[in-house]
C-alpha cells in the first residue's frame, strides 16, 4: 500500500524588521524602470540579534507548540537547509534541536546546496517517510538564509553590478513538518524532474561575501526550469506546461524572473500569444509571489515561501495541483508536485502568515544604512560579543504578545540565545 505523503503543517518567518524598497531604489539612485521590474515591495532585513538560528526557530515554533507531546516525540528527523552556516563543524541544526526542545533520539544535520537546500531537505523527508523504517515519524526541514551584499574581490567576470539585487535580498525561514497526514500539501509520489550541472553563476568565496555573474544566473535558471520540467513530464504521463497544473510555484529571486522564466515555458511549450501568457501568469503565478515581494529571495527558503503563499492566496474551493520549481546555483534544479485541498488552505491561512510579516517594524533609510555600516562588526567566526535587543525599541514593540528566540551573547564562539 502506498503511504500518503507530504505537508502536514509549515509556517514562514520574515524577521522581526523589514525595508519599502522603493524607498531603497530612490536613495540609490536606481533607474526606477529597472527597478519596477523586480516586482518588489519590502525585503526583510536582519537586526543584529537575528541569525539563522533564531530565524529557522521562530519559523517553526509554532509548528512544534501545535503538536502534542507525544506526537513532538515522533519528530525524528530535523534538516536545516541553508548556505549561511555559522560555523564550518558544527551544525546550527544543534541549536535549533535545543530551543525546539525535541526529542534527542533525533537525527539532525545541515545540507548546503545554495537556494535548492530546502527542496532537497523536503525531498528527503519524504523519502524518509517513504521508506517507512520507522513508522508514524515524522521529519520537520527548516529552510534558514540571510542576504548580504558584499561582492568578493576577482576577476571582470566576477565583478557585476548587483545594485539591483540589494532590493530583492531577503532574511527569513520557511519550517515545513513532514508526515503521513499531509493535511497542507500530498505529494505526488514519484512526480520528480531534477537537472543539474557545473557553472559558475553565483557563489560565496568568503562566509560574508557573495559573486557571480547575473547574466549566466538568469540563463542557468531557465534552462533548468525547462528541462527539469521535461524530465518530469518524462516520467509523468499526459502532463502538459499548461494544463496540469492549476497553480506554479517558483524559487523567486524576485517576481520579474519568475515572471520572464513563465513567458518562456509558455511560449516554447504552450506557443501562447502575449495576452494569454499575462492573464495565466495573473492567475496561476501572481498568489505565490505575494510573500516574496515582501520578503525577498531567502534562497533555500524562497520555493517553500512560494508554495505557502501560493495557498493561502489561492482558490482552493476544489483540490488544485501546484507544480513546484525549484533552483540552487551552481546548479541543481528540481520541478516536483502535490495538492493542496479547501481544509489544507483553511488550516494554513490560521497560521496568519500576512499578519506576521504586516507586524514587522519598518526601517528609515537612515537606520538601514546605519545597519549596513555596523554589519562589519557581525562577521562570520565572531569569537565573543553581546547583542543589545533594547537598542530598537521599536522592534520591540511589534513583537508584544509573540515570543520570539534571539541571540543574546556569543561567548567563546558559542551561540547563547533568549526568549524575548
Amino acid at each position: 500500500m502506498t503511504v500518503a505523503v507530504g505537508i502536514e503543517a509549515i509556517n514562514a518567518f520574515g524577521g522581526i524588521a523589514a525595508l519599502d524598497v522603493s524607498i531603497l531604489a530612490q536613495h540609490r539612485g536606481l533607474e526606477m524602470s529597472r527597478f519596477e521590474n523586480l516586482l518588489m515591495k519590502q525585503r526583510a532585513v536582519p537586526l543584529p540579534f537575528e541569525d539563522p538560528v533564531t530565524l529557522a526557530v521562530n519559523a517553526a515554533k509554532p509548528l512544534v507548540d501545535a503538536l502534542s507531546e507525544e506526537e513532538r516525540q515522533r519528530i525524528e528527523l530535523l534538516i536545516i537547509g541553508t548556505e549561511s552556516g555559522i560555523d564550518f563543524g558544527k551544525s546550527m541544526g544543534t541549536y535549533v534541536h535545543d530551543h525546539l526542545k525535541l526529542s534527542r533520539n533525533c537525527r539532525q544535520f545541515e545540507l548546503k546546496q545554495a537556494c535548492y537546500s530546502g527542496t532537497a531537505g523536503l525531498q528527503m523527508a519524504v523519502n524518509f517517510i517513504l521508506s517507512q523504517v520507522s513508522p508514524g515519524a515524522k521529519a520537520l526541514v527548516i529552510a534558514t538564509d540571510m542576504s548580504r551584499f558584499m561582492v568578493a574581490e576577482g576577476g571582470e567576470a566576477l565583478l557585476q553590478d548587483w545594485s539591483y539585487a540589494e532590493p530583492s535580498g531577503g532574511s527569513g525561514a520557511v519550517a515545513v513538518l513532514v508526515s503521513e497526514t499531509p493535511h497542507i500539501f500530498q505529494i505526488d509520489v514519484g512526480a520528480n524532474g531534477y537537472y543539474g550541472y557545473e557553472v559558475m553563476d553565483t557563489c560565496r568565496p568568503e562566509p560574508d561575501s557573495e559573486a557571480g555573474d547575473a547574466d549566466l544566473s538568469l540563463l542557468s535558471y531557465l534552462d533548468c526550469c525547462e528541462n527539469s520540467f521535461r524530465e518530469y513530464q518524462r516520467r509523468v504521463e499526459g502532463v502538459t506546461y499548461r494544463e496540469t497544473f492549476q497553480y506554479l510555484a517558483f524559487h523567486t529571486p524576485f517576481g520579474g524572473m519568475v515572471r520572464g522564466a513563465h513567458r518562456t515555458m509558455m511560449r516554447k511549450l504552450a506557443k501562447a500569444a502575449p495576452a494569454e501568457i499575462d492573464a495565466d501568469f495573473a492567475r496561476r503565478v501572481q498568489p505565490g509571489l505575494t510573500y516574496c515581494a515582501r520578503v525577498g529571495n531567502i534562497m533555500g527558503a524562497t520555493v517553500l515561501l512560494s508554495l505557502a503563499s501560493t495557498i493561502c492566496n489561492g482558490d482552493f474551493s476544489s483540490p488544485k495541483r501546484i507544480g513546484c520549481f525549484s533552483y540552487g546555483s551552481g546548479c541543481c534544479s528540481e520541478f516536483y508536485s502535490g495538492v493542496v485541498s479547501q481544509a489544507g488552505a483553511e488550516r494554513l491561512r490560521k497560521m496568519d502568515i500576512a499578519g506576521q510579516l504586516d507586524a514587522r517594524y519598518l526601517l528609515s533609510m537612515e537606520e538601514y544604512d546605519s545597519l549596513l555600516f555596523s554589519n562589519n562588526n557581525l562577521r562570520f567566526g565572531m569569537r565573543n560579543g553581546t547583542f543589545n535587543v533594547a537598542a530598537f525599541p521599536q522592534a520591540l514593540a511589534g513583537m508584544r504578545g509573540k515570543q520570539r528566540l534571539v541571540l543574546a551573547e556569543i561567548r567563546e564562539f558559542h551561540r547563547e540565545y533568549e526568549w524575548v
